[in-house]
């Protein structure tokens, strides 16, 4: 799960990272009707006087908030001088949308914007902590060249990546906070800070279970201090029910349409670019059923592992999913059923099929479980469906019917 880097700075402030201050300006809370230009206007001129107020900063930075990196480059992050320029710049980014390399085509449109007070920046850095699953441990990297994206540093300037591998067991130790801020240059000065600052992350990323924290850019400012000038956090969503305070960030407006509904029915959906929707259960043959239909020549259209142990109600919701996206051209099922029976299978493809009055060609495989009689139930539905007797049988069919 993700949040916005407004949220993720109120997060790390719990830490005590040192972050920018600033405020908050809701353009519109369902994605489509906004809020008038002058209402917006109004908002970002308090807020700018805000922080006039309470930190006399003498540059005001107005943020789009949506969840991607590249907002800059998009024309989502202007710096504006005047309380004037600031109220221009909030209804110039307010319901613009930007197209970033991790949009997508169709870009985000931004819905809330950030006003936050600028900083005098002396250095540019980075700082990001991940869990290394090779090793089974955290690792935080940083790097002197921040601002940019890490995996172009990873490419250009692999030797300016320092890493600190932290043991879950033992924890972030004043060694791995040292080593870090060697490697950056820090000067001794900013020793004790600096690692204050980096146990800081690790403590937020450990005890909120992220899946990442990435502050880029992390910046020296004029009087030596470090300031996390923007973040990135994401949340590992097998944990979120010990953090309800995180779920209440969720903002469904940022999320695939088919991703939020999925969720409602606890269906693993992700939402791909191909026309061939795929239902599956079990994540290990639904990657293996995107592979091989690749293979035939196909691309696969979504995602979808409807589980172990789904009803018939839930494979009825999972087949709507699919049919929401426009893209679908045909749809391959596959079941290998041991817990999940293969019977309940083809009456929630047969039950969907008839609701949703069903058009697209539909290619069913099933094995496992009570699988003759979840053949003869679809045999005698009445509908038209193509029957497969293996997964490269069914990836040929399902991908000459797409066509």
């Amino acid at each position: 799960m993700n949040i916005h880097e407004y949220q993720a700075k109120q997060v790390l402030k719990r830490f005590k990272v040192p972050v920018a201050e600033g405020v908050l300006v809701v353009g519109s809370t369902d994605g489509v009707s906004f809020r008038p230009a002058a209402d917006v206007a109004n908002d970002a001129a308090a807020a700018a006087e805000k922080l006039k107020k309470e930190v006399n900063p003498s540059v005001f930075v107005v943020k789009s908030q949506i969840h991607a990196g590249g907002r800059g480059k998009a024309g989502g992050v202007k710096v504006c001088k005047t309380v004037e320029d600031v109220k221009v710049a909030a209804n110039n980014i307010m319901g613009k949308v930007l197209v970033t390399p991790q949009t997508g085509a169709q870009g985000k449109k931004t819905h809330k914007i950030w006003i936050e007070g600028g900083c005098d920046i002396k250095k540019e850095l980075y700082l990001g902590v991940v869990l290394d699953r090779a090793e089974s441990k955290v690792v935080m990297m940083a790097s002197t060249e921040g601002g940019m994206e890490i995996e172009e540093v990873a490419e250009a300037h692999p030797e300016k990546i320092f890493r600190a591998v932290i043991d879950p067991g033992t924890g972030f130790m004043p060694h791995h906070g040292r080593s870090l801020a060697l490697a950056l240059g820090l000067p001794t000065e900013m020793m004790k800070d600096a690692v204050a600052f980096f146990k800081g992350v690790y403590d937020c990323f450990m005890q909120m279970d992220c899946s990442q924290v990435e502050i880029n850019p992390m910046v020296i400012t004029g009087d030596n201090k470090l300031l996390a000038l923007d973040c990135k956090m994401n949340f590992d969503e097998n944990a979120l029910f010990r953090h309800s305070d995180v779920v209440e960030m969720r903002d469904l407006l940022e999320e695939n349409a088919q991703d939020v509904e999925a969720s409602k029915y606890e269906l693993a959906y992700i939402a791909l670019d191909g026309n061939i929707g795929c239902l599956v259960n079990g994540a290990g043959l639904a990657m293996a059923t995107l592979d091989i239909i690749k293979l035939a020549g196909g691309t696969p259209a979504n995602f979808l592992d409807v589980g172990g142990g789904a009803s018939k109600e839930k494979v009825t919701q999972a087949f709507k999913i699919i049919l929401k996206d426009p893209k679908v051209r045909a749809i391959l099922v596959n079941i290998f059923g041991g817990i999940m029976k293969c019977d309940v299978i083809a009456e929630g493809v047969i039950a969907a099929a008839k609701e949703l009055q069903l058009t697209v060609p539909l290619v069913v495989r099933l094995e496992g479980t009570n699988v003759e009689l979840g053949k003869k139930l679809l045999s005698e539905s009445g509908l038209k469906i193509t029957p497969a007797d293996d997964l490269a049988d069914a990836a040929k069919k399902v991908v000459e019917a797409a066509k």
